[in-house]
């Protein structure tokens, strides 16, 4: 499973470590993703999501139903 939120899409991102010489070598940045189960009450049922921290406060503020509707409309998730 990719480390994709099916909410924001947030991904992985590429940076530098810095040492303190200064020295510069590539690394990877990772989202905040948690494997989370949400009842969806207008189709009665349990859906699994990967979703990142700023997902599940995205979920929180706005309301499942119209998150998953937003990250469908926006294609970081095919179905649900």
């Amino acid at each position: 499973m990719s480390r994709i939120c099916q909410i924001t899409g947030k991904r992985t991102t590429v940076g530098n470590n810095v040492s303190h010489s200064k020295k510069r070598t590539r690394r990877k940045f990772y989202p905040n993703l948690f494997d989370k189960k949400f009842y969806l009450p207008e189709e009665d049922r349990w859906i699994s999501l990967r979703v990142s921290a700023a997902g599940l406060r995205n979920i929180n503020k706005k309301g499942l139903k119209k998150a998953l509707d937003e990250a469908k409309r926006k294609g970081y998730i095919t179905s649900y």
